[in-house]
């Protein structure tokens, strides 16, 4: 057998170790402050992270660094970030394990109704058909992973899509868009709560 054949599983097994090893210091150094060490934010305010696809966390990562998505704190924790350094950063919260939130028991049937059924009298889409049932999204369409979000961040979220404040990725964007403007407050408010606790 060829030595180089016999090391390769070896190198690449070091590379990735290092790669792991780089993107936990970029995550605790910058991230963790509001993402937390593992993804899991303690702030509503700020997203969880852990268990997001890795396309789409590069994705807003290179969003927030271009300017593409405003947020003058994100922009500047990205500034210094490498496309690598993105990658890493990416792989390393998609391995973490997303915390679930809970929901009062009273609430999850308007946000259940939403999530799973849309409305068809305002032509409101079902959530789970582009997030999955489970709000785990689908990565190769590159719909983000829900489950466990904050209520307070997704509803912040769904009301700027609504305004228009929100507008990353042409395509994607103008779906949120069009699908958050045929939404209440109280629509968002429901589904943000459900989502929250969704698993």
């Amino acid at each position: 057998m060829n030595l180089k054949y016999a090391l390769l599983p070896l190198i690449t097994a070091l590379c990735c170790a290092g790669l792991s090893v780089a993107a936990n210091e970029i995550a605790k150094g910058q991230c963790a402050a509001c993402h937390g060490t593992d993804g899991n934010s303690i702030n509503p305010d700020w997203p969880m992270l852990a268990g997001q696809h890795p396309k789409y966390v590069v994705q807003q990562l290179q969003a927030f660094k271009s300017g593409e998505r405003n947020d003058p704190n994100m922009s500047a924790m990205v500034s210094n970030l490498s496309d690598a350094d993105m990658a890493a950063l990416a792989a390393f919260y998609a391995s973490q394990r997303p915390k679930i939130g809970t929901i009062a028991v009273d609430k999850i049937a308007a946000g259940e109704k939403i999530y799973r059924g849309g409305n068809r009298a305002k032509g409101l889409p079902a959530c789970m058909a582009c997030h999955g049932p489970n709000g785990a999204g689908n990565p190769v369409a590159n719909y983000p992973a829900l489950r466990g979000q904050h209520a307070k961040y997704t509803a912040t979220q769904l009301e700027a899509y609504r305004s228009g404040d929100r507008t990353t990725g042409a395509d994607r964007s103008s779906i949120m868009q069009m699908i958050a403007a045929k939404m209440s407050d109280a629509d968002i408010k429901n589904v943000a709560q459900y989502i929250h606790a969704l698993h």
